[in-house]
């Protein structure tokens, strides 16, 4: 006999359907039901509420082969073959993280598509695979932040042993895995977690869908226990979590921890018992270090977090875009503060949200492997009107500065799927919800959001529109081609670079220096003995390197060195990383 277990404390009656077989279930403590039944995996089930006809899915189901709708059918995660004893994680200190939406990464659109495509990550050099949400959605395809079953594997994409085969292919190859989870809302179709209790916020949303009603000890559970579900059932290496600053959790400083400390403190026991590391990166707009502050002095634990500031400075800078939340960047000057200080708004005026806005980092405290950082991510690239990645909006000499800033920086950089070729795909936002409602009004409402923030709307594509999510996929042809073949090169050489060179991985933030002439526009990052040369200019600079040059270790263009050898002379929009020695003293 299973024994299934089921919250409904506002329910009079429930009634479990599994296999064909009926069972009453029994009232428990806790506002718990449960009922036993003959159903070994593989069976279908579901519950019914008082008189209600309707079978409904189970809120904790593993498995949802027939949708977010259907019945769940029963899984036994100790089944799968696992082939990883042997694997001990790996840190996040020195990673380099690749951002990728498994539907989306191979023509395929699977699991199993996305582990033939593994080795060209392993040849490239990253050492974490960061997987956009898998968890059960409305429909088909999406970007999977509209998860309502938070417990299952979404089925189009290869369902829970899918996506152990992918983890279990990653171990192989020495690649870490980390998934991305959404705690911070629920989907707005298919949600039929309302009916068995009080999961969400009454009269609260966000921008994004229901807010989860941390409030009821029983939900904070069901959060806290799904994530320790996916570091140990699908031996997961960290989870990325999703807009942590519109977590509302009102027990917070009320006898309770907030919930990413209570979270934190959960993941660092299971990490302890398990020997391995397990990370957790927080993305949040706060910029409030408190996010990875140690639970003993107040804060969340996290292991670290996305740095948004690094990603609009680099993006400003290289694109010359100025609009909305770029107003306050693009300068050389607002770069040598981020990549010194993390953030550039730590207390200081944010114009775009017309205050004060952060706290500043203690670095002499912090690493900077506690800072993701990216020059594009899912959410850069695709809540664009069009989804245009910055191929389409800066010079390929330009894109070439960018990955060898982003692979020198004291920061733990993250690559979006196909930039390391310069993909010239865009990702859209895209979603095939079924309800035909929500269906015909999210492409309207997306339209006039962007237009009211002053966005050319003329190349906007319908998410509803199976052509959104089609030409989202990448074009694994493209790498082969000179142009884009080139700028692969380039990745995997800097990459290599920040493998062999440990000054290139150092995350001391009072040991970074930069030099920099904002007229002339070039820029020197220094990183121990090495320097980060570059030249943004349209035409040749000469760039001091406050030390003699040595070994050229790369270069996007042309450089020759000054007879003295303290200046490099750099190609008009060229990147260097030069190794120097002390300069003379003279006498």
């Amino acid at each position: 006999m299973t024994t299934f277990l089921v919250w409904a404390p506002g329910a009079r009656r429930v009634v479990l359907r599994a296999g064909g077989r009926t069972a009453t279930a029994v009232r428990a403590s806790g506002g718990w039901w449960t009922a036993h039944a003959p159903a070994p995996p593989g069976t279908d089930y579901g519950w019914q509420l008082d008189d209600s006809p309707d079978v409904l899915p189970d809120p904790r189901a593993a498995w949802l082969p027939h949708g977010v709708d259907g019945r769940a059918r029963v899984y036994d995660h100790a089944a799968f073959p696992w082939t990883d004893d042997g694997w001990t994680g790996r840190p996040l200190a020195g990673a380099v993280v690749y951002e990728l939406h498994v539907g989306t990464f191979s023509p395929e659109g699977t699991f199993d598509g996305a582990v033939a495509r593994l080795d060209h990550l392993v040849d490239l050099g990253v050492t974490h695979v960061e997987v956009l949400p898998v968890n059960a959605v409305s429909g088909e395809w999406n970007w999977g932040y509209d998860g309502v079953g938070w417990y299952a594997v979404h089925e189009p994409l290869g369902g829970p042993d899918g996506f152990k085969r992918f983890v279990d292919a990653c171990h192989a190859r020495g690649l870490a895995v980390v998934l991305d989870v959404v705690y911070n809302h629920v989907g707005p179709s298919g949600n039929h977690l309302p009916r068995f209790g009080p999961y969400l916020t009454e009269g609260a949303d966000n921008a994004w869908g229901d807010v989860v009603n941390l409030g009821e000890p029983t939900v904070r559970r069901f959060v806290v226990e799904n994530a320790l579900m996916w570091l140990r059932d699908y031996h997961l290496d960290g989870l990325r979590l999703d807009a942590v600053h519109a977590l509302l959790d009102p027990l917070a400083g009320h006898g309770h921890p907030h919930l990413l400390a209570e979270l934190s403190a959960a993941v660092e026991r299971l990490s302890a018992e398990l020997g391995r590391p397990l990370p957790l990166i927080a993305e949040s707009d706060l910029n409030d270090p408190v996010m990875i502050e140690p639970r003993a002095s107040g804060g969340y634990g996290m292991d670290a977090q996305w740095d948004d500031d690094v990603h609009h400075a680099l993006h400003a800078l290289l694109t010359g875009e100025r609009q909305g939340y770029y107003a306050d960047f693009g300068s050389l000057t607002v770069l040598a503060k981020v990549v010194r200080d993390a953030f550039l708004h730590d207390g200081r005026f944010s114009t775009f949200r017309g205050r004060p806005h952060g706290r500043p980092v203690d670095r002499a405290r912090t690493p900077g492997h506690r800072f993701v950082v990216c020059l594009q991510n899912h959410d850069q690239v695709g809540n664009r009107a069009a989804g245009e990645r910055l191929t389409e909006l800066t010079s390929p000499a330009r894109l070439r500065i960018g990955a060898v800033l982003l692979l020198s920086l004291p920061f733990t950089p993250m690559l979006w799927m196909g930039e390391e070729w310069a993909a010239s795909t865009r990702w859209p936002y895209f979603t095939s919800h079924t309800d035909p409602v929500l269906a015909a009004a999210i492409g309207p409402g997306r339209l006039e959001e962007f237009r009211s923030h002053g966005w050319d709307t003329s190349a906007m594509i319908d998410p509803q529109d199976p052509a959104a999510f089609r030409t989202a996929r990448l074009d694994w042809s493209e790498h082969a081609r000179p142009e884009h073949a080139e700028m692969l090169g380039l990745y995997r050489r800097m990459i290599a670079l920040r493998a062999a060179e440990p000054e290139l991985r150092d995350g001391d933030l009072t040991a970074v220096a930069c030099g920099f002439d904002e007229d002339a526009g070039w820029f020197v990052l220094h990183r121990g003995a090495l320097r980060v040369a570059v030249n943004l200019a349209g035409e040749p600079r000469r760039v001091p390197l406050s030390g003699t040059a040595g070994e050229v270790l790369l270069a996007t263009g042309p450089l020759t060195t000054t007879p003295d050898g303290t200046a490099v002379e750099l190609g008009a929009e060229t990147a260097a990383v030069v190794r120097t020695r002390p300069a003379s003293s003279g006498g």
